[in-house]
C-alpha cells in the first residue's frame, strides 16, 4: 500500500465564492487514489494564496514525505501546489533528493514515471533559468548603484535589488541558509560592506 500526502488548497477569495472547490480537489485524488491503491492522508490550506510558499499544510506535507512518512505528494491541479516556477522546481529538486514522487493530476507530471521524470526535468531547467535571471538582474542593479554614485557598503543600507532578490527566493521556497549561500558565490556585500552572508543575515533583512 503506497502513503500519499493528498495536497488540496484554496484562497480566500476562492472561499468566498467557491466553496466546492476544496471537495472537488478532494474527489479529483480520491479517484487516482482508488485506481492507484494509494491510502491519502490529507493536509488542507484554506485562505492561502498559491503566490505565496509561507503554508502551514504545505509545510506539513513536505515534513512527513521528509521523514518517510508518505511516499508521493499528490494536487489534482499544478496551481494549487504552485504558481511559482522557481517554487515548483524547488518541490521537484526536494523530491529527487528525498526519493518521494511528485504527481499533479492536471499537468501529467508523475515523477514516478520516465515520462513524468522528463516533464520535470523541463520545468526543473526553467527554473534554474529564473533563478540565473534574478541573480543577473541583482548584479546589472548593483553595478548601475555603482555607477550612479550609490554608496553599496556603509551607511548600513541593502540596495532595493538585493531587498527584491532575497523577497523573491524566499518566496520560491528557498530556505535563508540556501539565499545567504547564493548572494556569497555572487559576491553581494551585505548591509555592514562584508562578504559573509548568514541565515540570520537573510532573516533580518526579510524582518
Amino acid at each position: 500500500m503506497t502513503h500519499v500526502a493528498g495536497y488540496v488548497r484554496v484562497s480566500t477569495s476562492e472561499q468566498a465564492h467557491a466553496g466546492h472547490g476544496i471537495d472537488a480537489q478532494r474527489q479529483r485524488i480520491e479517484q487516482e487514489s482508488a485506481h492507484r491503491g494509494w491510502t491519502v492522508t490529507w493536509f488542507v490550506d484554506e485562505g492561502f494564496s498559491g503566490a505565496t510558499t509561507d503554508r502551514p499544510a504545505l509545510a506539513d506535507a513536505l515534513e512527513g514525505l521528509a521523514q518517510g512518512r508518505y511516499e508521493v505528494l499528490v494536487a489534482a491541479k499544478l496551481d494549487r501546489l504552485s504558481r511559482s516556477v522557481v517554487h515548483l522546481g524547488t518541490v521537484l529538486e526536494t523530491a529527487e533528493t528525498q526519493g518521494w514522487a511528485l504527481v499533479l493530476l492536471d499537468f501529467a507530471i508523475d515523477t514516478s514515471t520516465s515520462t513524468g521524470r522528463l516533464v520535470a526535468h523541463v520545468l526543473g531547467a526553467v527554473a534554474e533559468f529564473e533563478r540565473r535571471r534574478i541573480s543577473e538582474r541583482t548584479k546589472e542593479a548593483l553595478a548601475q548603484a555603482r555607477r550612479s554614485g550609490v554608496r553599496l557598503g556603509r551607511p548600513p543600507t541593502i540596495p532595493e535589488a538585493v531587498v527584491d532578490r532575497i523577497r523573491e527566493e524566499r518566496e520560491s521556497g528557498k530556505t535563508l541558509a540556501g539565499i545567504a549561500d547564493g548572494l556569497n558565490r555572487d559576491g553581494i556585500e551585505t548591509a555592514q560592506g562584508g562578504r559573509r552572508w548568514w541565515g540570520s543575515t537573510v532573516r533580518s533583512v526579510l524582518r
